[in-house]
């Protein structure tokens, strides 16, 4: 039992040490440029020219670059020794684990392209840095689910006018309405307003009556739906701000570490002689106090 304690006063110790790093400013710092020079070696190696004359200088330095990721996760991991629970129930400590271990498979290591795409993924953790980053990428996770319906709305706006244009144009114009297809990729193109001049003269040489089909569509295709898409990112942007404002403030509330099973006792009897001492104040009378005995009247 004392061996046990020892072990668990030892590992919470280390985890102290090691969150007292990871909080450091200098250790966040530190990762943040090593993650932009990551970025820069993966632009370097696009040149073929540059590439082949420092061959052996990017591989060092990349080699130097997971050392000192890996050096982190270990720091990070140490910090949650003492509660590994809470460090997995961050989705960002999870995707950071899984780049930086994938590099040590031996499979992908193989891979030259999978390797690329991988320290790419990298680039993406300077968001655990940056707040307003991290806001942005969890607001386009969350705008996902509405995303999914705008795009099944406008799928159907467009087969509609799609079809509707192959009936109307497909005789006059086959080159932008001779199939459903050349339909579609036309009316698509015209939701960027690109080019929607040159077809709306076009649609007024055939008749008068396709200012309606072209002002119809712009106005739904181009002006609602994409007031609809900006509408679902920015409720999800304000759903992001929220989550983080909750995060941060659940962060700064002060936590009571315990690392020794002699003061999780003593914080334990402190916690009921005060719940004792609610329930005196609410009796008006102490629990231990001597009840005194009832006196009996005794007829001559």
């Amino acid at each position: 039992m004392t061996e046990l304690t020892a072990v668990q006063a030892g590992v919470g110790r280390l985890a102290v040490r090691c969150r007292a790093v990871n909080e450091a400013p200098v250790f966040a710092f530190t990762v943040l440029t090593v993650i932009l020079l990551n970025a820069v070696l993966l632009g370097v190696e696009t040149y073929p020219g540059l590439s082949t004359v420092y061959s052996q200088a990017l591989d060092e330095a990349e080699f130097a670059c997971l050392v000192v990721f890996t050096l982190e996760m270990l720091v990070r991991l140490g910090a949650h020794l003492d509660r590994p629970g809470a460090f997995f129930r961050d989705p960002w400590n999870i995707f950071d684990l899984l780049v930086v271990s994938s590099a040590f498979i031996p499979f992908l290591r193989e891979n030259t392209t999978l390797l690329r795409l991988l320290r790419l993924a990298r680039v993406l953790r300077t968001a655990r840095f940056m707040p307003q980053l991290r806001v942005l990428l969890v607001a386009v996770g969350r705008s996902l689910p509405g995303t999914a319906s705008f795009l099944v709305v406008g799928a159907l706006v467009l087969y509609v006018y799609s079809m509707v244009g192959w009936i109307c144009f497909a005789p006059y114009d086959p080159e932008h309405y001779g199939s459903l297809g050349r339909a579609a990729l036309t009316l698509f193109l015209l939701m960027t307003l690109d080019g929607l001049g040159d077809s709306v003269r076009a649609g007024l040489e055939i008749s008068p009556f396709s200012i309606v089909f072209y002002a119809s569509y712009v106005l739904f295709g181009s002006f609602v739906l994409v007031n609809v898409l900006i509408g679902v990112v920015l409720n999800a942007l304000d759903e992001a701000r929220a989550m983080e404002a909750a995060e941060a403030a659940e962060a700064a509330r002060p936590a009571v570490e315990v690392t020794d099973p002699a003061d999780e006792l003593r914080l334990r009897i402190t916690t009921v002689r005060q719940a004792l001492d609610e329930m005196e104040g609410q009796l008006g009378t102490p629990l231990w106090a001597p009840h005194p005995e009832p006196s009996h009247a005794h007829s001559g």
